[in-house]
């Protein structure tokens, strides 16, 4: 487990709200939290149905767009967040 995992968590818990209110469909939309102080967001990976969505898969991308962790592409919404 990172030291970013209560962010992942948050974001994640986000996600699934956005999924379950309607907000979302399919695996079109996100959520997202910055850190500006260390200069990092943590968001939903691009394609990846809320289905199936876990903590675990969400990115930490830094400012910079390069990926900080995470196996997945970061969403492809990740520079208007």
């Amino acid at each position: 487990m990172t030291g970013y995992q209560e962010m992942k968590e948050r974001v994640w818990q986000a996600n699934m709200e956005l999924s379950r209110q309607g907000l979302a469909k399919h695996n079109f939309g996100n959520a997202s939290q910055i850190d500006e102080r260390r200069e990092f967001i943590a968001i939903k990976p691009s394609g990846v149905p809320y289905t199936v969505l876990k903590p675990e898969n969400i990115v930490l991308v830094r400012l910079d767009g390069s990926i900080m962790e995470g196996e997945l592409r970061p969403s492809s919404d990740t520079k208007t967040h």
